[in-house]
């Protein structure tokens, strides 16, 4: 027999003071709970001492709504809080069926009939609610977490619906980076923070976006300030619900320092190539005729007097060659100031 028990070990308190539906509530856990613990408290002020004290390991509430001290819809209101994230199911007769389903909306997990009450039921409506709980914490942890990582995170970041475009979040990263309130934020369409002219662009990016449905899209794109500056952007998005509607958020890394340095990096290699073309075209021409005229020398004899034409020209094209020199330098030196830059 026991081994068709429930064997979890459950902490319940029943809040009843008639001793009478006290005993049956018991027999009934009992009966499908092979070890349950059972607290009992006949009054609202005894129940909140067991919900209060810092011993309180208790996992779930049974409570009558008809007490000596508190009843009806202001017990309901009192004991809610203090009962934390423990599941609250209360036990009610007939005529207080209409009051126990509008319970509901007050934060009770559950109610049930207790003259339609079993073991069974009882069992059941334990087992849902403790499940149902359980499930709701970890769904409440886990929208914690993404919070957290939303609006702690250092990047800009929001979401936006794909239908208007317009805002639906951002964090504290964008506010700071864009120079937006959060009020302005959520009054504008992810349009306006965009130069104009990009806007064709951005709008057949958002058409294919919609159209395909891909979970992860990244690109590069430039973004605008509030005061009108203008930066360059990694973006990349996901596609989540949100709020019942379908959204993409965006974390938005500013990338302007890297392409500011790339930009030079590739004026400076514009620079190199000049340069080695200078060096492999531009010095060879002068250098050829400087050994063409030593040949020249050499052949008629350095005391030959036909020399001196050629040593005006040979002068002539070593200062042309110290002149091509000298850009070079120049050029090398000016890309020395722009890295220091």
């Amino acid at each position: 027999m026991n081994a068709n028990k429930d064997q979890n070990h459950y902490e319940i308190l029943i809040v009843e003071d008639n001793v009478g539906d006290f005993t049956l509530i018991q027999d009934f856990l009992e009966e499908r709970f092979l070890t349950p613990k059972i607290h009992w408290a006949q009054s609202f002020k005894q129940a909140k001492a067991n919900l209060i004290s810092i011993d309180c390991k208790i996992d779930l509430v049974l409570l009558d709504l008809t007490l000596p001290d508190k009843s009806g819809e202001n017990l309901i209101i009192e004991i809610i809080p203090i009962c934390h994230q423990m599941p609250l199911i209360v036990l009610t007769g007939y005529s207080d069926v209409e009051f126990g389903t509008k319970s509901l909306s007050l934060g009770v997990s559950d109610y049930l009939v207790k003259d339609e009450l079993s073991a069974v039921s009882l069992y059941k409506s334990i087992l849902y609610n403790l499940e149902r709980k359980k499930t709701q914490i970890q769904l409440e942890t886990s929208e914690r977490r993404y919070s957290d990582l939303f609006h702690l995170s250092p990047i800009p970041m929001w979401v936006y619906d794909v239908e208007t475009l317009r805002f639906l979040d951002v964090n504290a990263a964008a506010i700071r980076n864009y120079g937006y309130t959060q009020e302005e934020f959520l009054a504008m369409t992810i349009l306006e923070i965009r130069p104009k002219k990009e806007n064709p662009k951005i709008l057949e990016r958002i058409e294919f976006l919609n159209k395909n449905k891909p979970s992860i899209a990244q690109g590069i794109y430039t973004h605008q300030k509030k005061n009108g500056e203008i930066f360059f952007v990694d973006i990349q998005s996901n596609s989540i619900p949100y709020e019942g509607t379908f959204a993409r958020i965006i974390l938005a890394n500013d990338i302007t320092e890297r392409f500011i340095y790339i930009e030079a990096i590739e004026k400076q290699n514009e620079k190199l190539k000049e340069i080695a073309w200078i060096q492999s075209h531009v010095v060879r021409a002068p250098l050829a005729r400087m050994m063409g005229l030593i040949n020249l020398m050499k052949h008629q004899g350095f005391d030959s007097p036909d020399n001196e034409e050629l040593y005006n020209y040979l002068m002539t094209s070593a200062n042309e060659f110290d002149e091509i020199i000298k850009e070079v330098t120049n050029k090398a030196e000016l890309m020395k100031l722009e890295i220091i830059k």
